[in-house]
């Protein structure tokens, strides 16, 4: 079969709400259970293809359920889709880049005009806010199935806790292994020159959003002046963002995220621009597709992993020594176990 031939049938979308192995404790909010949208594409060729958002809250995914199965195509028409509907046309979009990819039977990294390959992987799992011997125990468990790095969330209300869990985690961790620290945004721009100083010389590979998102020209201040790398990306809602922090030297690194960059279609643009200003590329949630992304990426750096899709997929991404094997089958290979699904549904 080609893709030509390929010609929607129908889209619908199923809420579910599935419990978090370990749950993440971060400077915003806890969260125990994954909200997530699971979005199915149908063709009249019989070839389906899959995606899922991310809803941080399962009243935002049960409220988007309608959006995708009545309403789609008008919101498509609309300009300067942002937030929940982004997150929908972004999960529509990776459902038809897998349709695409099934119907020429190769995998999407292929498809993409890459080949599977394994992709080095942070295990980015619990370790919220919680004492230094707690996190440093969680962070030796995280190395389970051979993880060479994890990440490490910090915002605490006294920075001199956040140090001290940053020093009790790398002092258990071998030395091999890498560790990431995320603030999520909690810092003030003053906090951060101050604390993020102090973190150099601890050991870390990189710091990670410690200031409002969309401040880049006081984050292109504290990429100048900290030795550690700056990681930021995850909240690039689209090209143009991107491109702002980009062209301010905000960080060192970036993170693209398959639902706020775009999708597929997004990504692809973004790994490009990414590529033009010679920024290394890692990604942020959604591991199953993001595997096959980063392998078709330039200079693709860290996958982040989470097991929160687990429990409802047929084939979860495989680990093998800290590596993510990305799946040489069809498509993207996000395949919904029904009884799983059945269960976790939000009615």
């Amino acid at each position: 079969m080609t893709t030509e031939t390929l010609t929607l049938r129908s889209l619908s979308a199923t809420a579910v709400s599935v419990p978090m192995r370990r749950p993440l404790g971060t400077s915003a909010q806890k969260i125990d259970r994954a909200a997530l949208l699971l979005v199915d594409l149908e063709t009249d060729q019989g070839v389906c293809g899959r995606g899922y958002a991310f809803c941080y809250l399962s009243s935002i995914a049960r409220g988007l359920v309608p959006v995708v199965a009545q309403r789609m195509a008008r919101h498509f028409r609309l300009p300067g889709l942002v937030g929940p509907l982004a997150m929908v046309a972004s999960s529509v979009d990776t459902a038809a880049w897998d349709a695409l990819a099934t119907a020429a039977g190769l995998p999407l990294a292929t498809f993409l005009g890459s080949e599977p390959r394994p992709i080095q992987a942070y295990n980015s799992n619990g370790l919220g806010l919680m004492t230094p011997e707690a996190a440093a125990d969680e962070a030796e468990a995280l190395l389970e199935g051979g993880f060479q790095a994890v990440k490490l969330r910090l915002g605490r209300a006294d920075f001199d806790h956040d140090l001290a869990t940053v020093r009790a985690v790398r002092h258990r961790l071998p030395d091999r292994v890498r560790l990431m620290v995320d603030f999520n945004q909690a810092l003030s721009f003053a906090d951060a020159m101050r604390y993020c100083l102090r973190l150099d010389g601890a050991g870390i590979t990189w710091i990670e959003e410690p200031i409002r998102h969309d401040d880049y020209h006081h984050t292109a201040l504290l990429a100048q002046a900290v030795a550690t790398p700056i990681q930021i990306g995850e909240n690039f809602a689209g090209l143009p963002p991107m491109a702002a922090a980009l062209a301010a030297a905000a960080s060192d690194y970036v993170m693209l995220d398959l639902d706020r960059i775009g999708g597929v279609t997004g990504w692809r643009s973004a790994a490009g621009l990414a590529a033009a200003y010679n920024r290394e590329v890692s990604s942020h949630l959604f591991p199953e597709v993001s595997a096959h992304l980063m392998a078709a990426t330039p200079g693709y750096h860290w996958l982040e992993y989470v097991d929160w899709a687990v429990p409802i997929l047929q084939e979860p991404l495989q680990i093998v020594d800290g590596m993510a094997i990305v799946p040489s089958g069809p498509g993207n290979g996000l395949r919904w176990d029904a009884a799983a699904v059945a269960k976790f549904k939000l009615d």
